[in-house]
Parts: C-alpha cells; sequence; structure tokens
C-alpha cells in the first residue's frame, strides 16, 4: 500500500475542495448572507490540513488496483466530512451526524434529506447542497485527473475505481485527456441547460441550483415542492436532460468525432430509451383517472420516471400516492438505473444486458448442450472477466443490500419504509415509497440507521468494492 501517494491524493482533494467554497461564498456575498463567514473558516481548515497532506511528495508515485480502491473510498469520506463543516459551523443544520448525511447524499448525487424546510436555508447553502451534486455528479478524481497528472501511467486504476459502470475504457490514449473531454462535455450540458431554463423565465439561482442537481442526477431541491411549483416548460426541459445525463458520456464523445454509427449503435443507450418509453406509457395507462388530462399525465409521468431511472429525484408529484403497478414499475426502474459512464446510479443497464445475456446463454446451454455461444454486446464480444465481476457485482450488491436492510429494520418502520430507504440509498436515487416518499425525508432515522445509509450512499456511488475493501484487515498490510 502506498500511503503517502494516498496521503498526497487526499490533500488535493482537501485543496480542491477549499477551491469548491468559493462559489458558495461569492453566493454569500451576492446575496449579504452572514453565514458565508464559516465557508471561509472551512476553506482555511480544508486548505491548511490539505496543505500538510501534500507537503511532502511521495517518492514511489506507482499505485496498483488496490492503492486506487483505497484513495477513491478515502477520498470521498474525507470531501464529506470537511464539506459537512458549513452547516455545522453556521448552525443550518447542528447535528453533525445530520450534516453528514446532507453532504454524503449531496457528494454522491443520492438527494435523500434530512430537511424538512430546505427553504429556511440561506442561498450560501442551498447552493453548496446543489453543487455538491455536480462535483459529485463526473466523480471528483476525475475533476482531479483533468487538472493534475497525478500517477503517471496508474490514473486509469483511480478513473476504474471512480467511474460508474462494469468497465471503463480511455476515450483517447491519455487518461488525463478523457478526463478534460468527460469534463468539457459535462459541463457544455449544464450550461446548455441552465441557458434554456433561463429562456423559461427561470430565476438564475433556481436555473443554476436544478442544472447542478439535474447534471449530477441528484435531485437535491431548492424549494419545498421540488419543481412542481415551476412551469410546465421548465419541467419539460428538467426531464430532457435529465434523461440526457443518464446515457454513457462515450455516446457524446462519439458524436463530436463524427461517428455516427458507433453512437447509435449502442444498445446500452437503446434498451435505456426503450424502458423509459415503456414506462412512460404503462404508469400513463395506470393513473389515467388522476390527472386532469392525458398531455397533463403523460408530462408527470414523463418527468417521474425520467427523475427515477437516471437517479435523480426530483418530482413533480407525489408518486407515492399512484396505484400499487405504477410504485412497483418505478422500484424497478430505481433499482436499475441509467446507463454505465454516465452521472446516474443504480445497478446500471449494461449490467442488466449482460446478466440477461448470460441467463439467456445458460439457457441455450442446457437444451444444446454442445453448442458454443459467447456472451456478445454491440457486436464484440464480452470478456469473460466483465460478466465474472458482474456477476459478483449483483451477489455483493444483494448481500449489502440484506445486512443494510436488517439493521435499518431495528427502527420499527414498515417493511416499505425500510426497503426504499435502502433502495434508494444504495442505488443513489433519493425519495423512496412511504415514510421515505418524495414528501417525506430521512430524520425520522436512528444515528445507526443514518450511519449505515451514509455506507450506502457511497458504497453506490463507488460501485461498491471501493467501500467494501476497507473493511478487510489485510488491505491495510503493506
Amino acid at each position: 500500500m502506498n500511503y503517502k501517494f494516498i496521503k498526497c491524493i487526499i490533500g488535493w482533494i482537501l485543496i480542491f475542495e477549499a477551491c469548491f467554497m468559493v462559489l458558495p461564498l461569492a453566493v454569500a456575498l451576492i446575496y449579504r448572507e452572514k453565514e458565508g463567514v464559516w465557508f471561509v473558516v472551512s476553506m482555511a481548515i480544508c486548505a491548511a490540513i490539505g496543505g500538510l497532506c501534500i507537503l511532502k511528495k511521495p517518492e514511489r508515485k506507482s499505485i496498483f488496483a488496490k492503492d486506487s480502491l483505497v484513495a477513491v473510498a478515502l477520498s470521498w469520506i474525507v470531501l464529506s466530512l470537511f464539506g459537512a463543516l458549513p452547516f455545522v459551523f453556521s448552525g443550518s443544520i447542528p447535528s453533525y451526524i445530520d450534516a453528514l448525511f446532507e453532504m454524503i447524499s449531496g457528494f454522491t448525487t443520492t438527494g435523500a434529506s434530512i430537511l424538512s424546510d430546505v427553504e429556511s436555508l440561506p442561498r450560501c447553502m442551498l447552493f453548496w447542497r446543489s453543487f455538491s451534486h455536480w462535483i459529485g455528479g463526473m466523480g471528483v478524481l476525475v475533476f482531479v485527473m483533468a487538472i493534475l497528472p497525478l500517477a503517471g501511467g496508474n490514473n486509469m486504476y483511480l478513473m476504474k475505481a471512480e467511474s460508474p459502470g462494469p468497465s471503463v475504457s480511455k476515450l483517447v490514449p491519455k487518461v488525463r485527456q478523457t478526463a478534460m473531454i468527460l469534463y468539457g462535455i459535462y459541463i457544455f450540458l449544464t450550461l446548455l441547460q441552465i441557458v434554456l431554463l433561463l429562456i423559461g423565465r427561470m430565476p438564475v439561482f433556481d436555473a443554476i441550483c436544478t442544472a447542478f442537481g439535474t447534471a449530477g442526477t441528484g435531485g437535491f431541491g431548492i424549494k419545498n415542492t421540488s419543481l412542481s411549483g415551476y412551469s410546465s416548460y421548465i419541467q419539460i426541459v428538467t426531464t430532457v436532460f435529465m434523461i440526457a445525463f443518464g446515457i454513457n458520456f462515450n455516446v457524446y464523445f462519439l458524436i463530436l468525432m463524427k461517428k455516427y454509427s458507433q453512437a447509435f449503435r449502442s444498445s446500452e443507450v437503446k434498451v435505456y430509451l426503450s424502458v423509459i418509453l415503456v414506462s412512460i406509457l404503462l404508469i400513463v395507462w395506470d393513473t389515467r383517472v388522476m390527472f386532469g388530462s392525458l398531455a397533463d399525465g403523460f408530462k408527470h409521468v414523463s418527468f417521474q420516471v425520467a427523475s427515477i431511472i437516471t437517479t435523480t429525484g426530483f418530482s413533480t408529484v407525489d408518486f407515492n400516492m399512484w396505484p400499487e403497478f405504477s410504485k412497483t414499475v418505478l422500484l424497478a426502474l430505481l433499482m436499475m438505473g441509467a446507463c454505465a459512464g454516465s452521472t446516474g446510479g443504480g445497478i446500471k443497464v449494461s449490467r442488466i444486458i449482460i446478466l440477461v445475456k448470460y441467463v439467456l446463454r445458460e439457457f441455450q446451454t442446457l437444451v444444446h448442450p454442445r453448442s458454443v455461444k459467447k456472451v456478445s454486446v454491440d457486436g464484440r464480444m464480452v470478456e469473460h472477466e466483465v460478466v465474472r465481476s458482474t456477476n459478483v457485482f449483483l451477489i455483493v450488491y444483494v448481500l449489502l443490500f440484506a445486512i443494510s436492510l436488517l439493521i435499518v429494520s431495528l427502527n420499527e418502520y414498515d417493511f416499505t419504509t425500510n426497503f426504499t430507504a435502502v433502495a434508494t440509498t444504495i442505488g443513489n436515487v433519493g425519495p423512496g415509497f412511504s415514510n421515505v416518499g418524495p414528501a417525506s425525508n430521512f430524520s425520522f432515522f436512528s444515528p445507526l440507521s443514518k450511519c449505515v445509509l451514509m455506507f450506502d450512499m457511497l458504497a453506490g456511488r463507488l460501485e461498491l468494492f471501493p467501500m467494501l475493501i476497507m473493511l478487510l484487515p489485510s488491505t491495510w498490510k503493506k
């Protein structure tokens, strides 16, 4: 284990976090909010500790898979621990456990909140909540790698450990250039949404925060009613961009390179969009008597389907009141999630495709024992290592889900509340059903349950293994 290099990475994370806090500080200055002083204090703490960590450069910059997993997990934990400080110092969220829950939910783009009245928060704190989604959406280490050459030729280990999906590939030969391309696409789409929201006469502050929440597929709202109070135009624009940010960013890169045939051949994107369309039609039919008109129902259902499958978590209606069939469809979307290589969470569409094809291959083998059939996606063979890692991921996912559900059940709340609370935190979605529906929050859980759910949020965002590997004693041996 290269401890010195991991310490250096954490140091840079803290320095960048101090830089990130400049924006909410600027918001505090614009709106003349005295709470902005606590961002100055938090920035000083982050910069001081970060500076000490990078003061002495590591002699050895080479890292391997284990080092990368630990570095990524610790980076996200440290980012959240220090990101919660402004809330505690300002008294906006007096309890550190609650403040930490809010920030882990923000950075992991989950959107589960312990706040019952978000509108009572100062604008600088609201901005920091939403901005945390944008920071965590693409990945903080991806951002750092776009600026700093951290580990030479070993950067790919860091990107694989942080990026969502069963496999990560370089768009161009150098990982740093890949990171820059990904962030370039991310920034462009974010700015485009802000412009379109402003055209719809959404206030500037609201437009920026909404775009941050959409881009990171996080879902922190700045209104108690989320997006239900805004115009149909704004809701439609947000729906389109939620779906857009749930698409694998490799597709956008291929379009930029004018490789249209490769971009539109992606079976993952086809399945993703097909599932969205079918789900909308099913729920519109099931909820046909709940809305004033078919157009109104289609608008709200489309918004909620996009919000849940992309694990964003915005809402325009209380879908907790929908029929059981519709809620079951939403639960399935919640578990599945968006595409690999997007800012969305969940199991990922690509894993579902691989799993289904693997099961079909097994069925064919049973019928025709002598046949030899490989699993392929988009005309390319899926390596055995990818199939194996997909199966392992799903097994670990179920085990972590079961253990978390068992612990959370100690609160004695109803099964739907406990089950969807765990499902929505591991999937980085935000709202669930029953007591954790879109009109409720997570404040009523015990400190133990909140700690479990915080671990689940981090594990879900980092694809399970970076968080779980830290629990193994062998990880820490040199």
